[in-house]
């Protein structure tokens, strides 16, 4: 098999690279050693910056999104008894979020994929990419009892944390960045009315709470748990309790609860290699890079990464470009260290470090404080929230 550019993982970064290159005429292979139904029963993030809803327009699976994604112009931060709204749209002149489910984003990228004609390849075995640093790179994977030899020009690998991508690097040739913090999110989705109009970022003595949700009759909601906790040891009558112990007096009276449809424990940690590229290979995603939920930009991140190779390709397919190949590690690199200090200093800021009144507790009080007060602290959130620039590649 023959293509231009072959791409490891059919998530969403994966399918929205795929589709963007395909409007192009960028011929590409999507490669995937999971099952189509495994993919989309993943459940993850579902709060997209201003670009990533930019980028799916571009990409032409805006639709659905459009009728059924619930547009945020706003949030609130919950802390000391107080309720401060962040008004998005109106400190960063008119940007917003939209609330539309990642497992929904990677549903409307495969059935466009698939009207496309353009080839997925599930259930692909032992997949590993050869010859990086030739002008002849390839992929070589098992699929359907027999061995694949796939021939490309460039690999684009968005196959996550634990995919193949970022270990067919030799080691000394990457330098790796980590944080790991000492607590998880524990993650409840259940067919209940959200709590509220907007996500709830609500910092409290026992623990950080977050009151989000997937659409008008869908909600998400998490707390922050101990390392080493088990979600059997969480009932759902055991976790309402608690979110509701976490949160305001008037809010939780409003909180409708409901058997889960999945409980999940996510641990939260900081995570960047450099560089994300080695010869025609490039890293996309996770397999480059991890933030902490609690600024909503692990997908978003993800979108960026795909944004500046699918223009760095179009300057290669339609221009003859290849100067620009160099800069895609650096151009990521500038935004996503913005992201991952973000998602630090607001997971830094809202959780329980300790269960004691101490110094850092003190800080994280006045810190709230002081940024809910003034105008700029509020126009940093927003600006980072919605999302900040694109990095522009020249």
């Amino acid at each position: 098999m023959k293509t231009q550019v072959a791409i490891i993982g059919a998530g969403p970064s994966g399918l929205l690279l795929g589709q963007l290159l395909h409007r192009q005429g960028i011929d590409n292979v999507i490669v995937e050693r999971r099952s189509g139904e495994y993919v989309l029963s993943r459940i993850r993030a579902g709060v997209l910056e201003q670009g990533m809803v930019n980028l799916l327009r571009e990409a032409g699976v805006d639709q659905r999104m459009d009728e059924e994604g619930l547009p945020h112009d706003g949030f609130e931060l919950v802390f000391d008894n107080r309720r401060v709204r962040v008004a998005l749209d109106e400190l960063t002149s008119g940007s917003k979020v939209m609330v539309y489910g990642q497992t929904e984003v990677t549903r409307d990228l495969m059935e466009a994929r698939a009207a496309a004609g353009a080839t997925t390849l599930y259930e692909a075995e032992n997949v590993q990419p050869h010859d990086l640093e030739s002008d002849s790179p390839y992929l070589t994977f098992e699929h359907n009892g027999e061995t694949v030899r796939l021939e490309c020009d460039y690999i684009a690998g968005c196959d996550g944390y634990h995919g193949v991508s970022r270990q067919a690097i030799p080691q000394e040739r990457i330098k790796e960045f980590e944080k790991v913090y000492p607590f998880g999110w524990l993650g409840l989705l259940s067919d209940t009315p959200p709590v509220s109009d907007e996500l709830i970022y609500a910092s409290h003595k026992r623990g950080f709470s977050l009151c989000s949700m997937r659409s008008a009759t869908r909600s998400r909601y998490y707390l922050q748990v101990p390392l080493g906790e088990k979600v059997e040891d969480w009932s759902d009558e055991r976790f309402w309790q608690e979110l509701k112990r976490r949160l305001p007096d008037d809010v939780a009276a409003k909180l409708v609860t409901g058997p889960s449809i999945e409980k999940s424990i996510a641990p939260l940690r900081s995570y960047v290699v450099e560089p994300m590229q080695y010869g025609r290979l490039f890293l996309v995603g996770d397999a480059a890079h991890i933030v902490p939920p609690t600024g909503a930009k692990g997908l978003n991140l993800a979108a960026s990464d795909v944004n500046t190779l699918y223009r760095l390709m179009m300057k290669v397919y339609q221009e003859g470009r290849t100067d620009l190949i160099e800069r895609y590690s650096q151009t990521c690199l500038k935004r996503i260290w913005k992201a991952e200090r973000f998602s630090w200093w607001m997971t830094s800021m809202l959780h329980n470090f300790s269960d004691q009144e101490d110094f850092n507790s003190r800080m994280q009080l006045a810190e709230l404080d002081y940024v809910t007060s003034s105008k700029a602290g509020l126009t940093t959130i927003a600006e980072n929230y919605v999302g900040l620039p694109y990095e522009p590649l020249e």
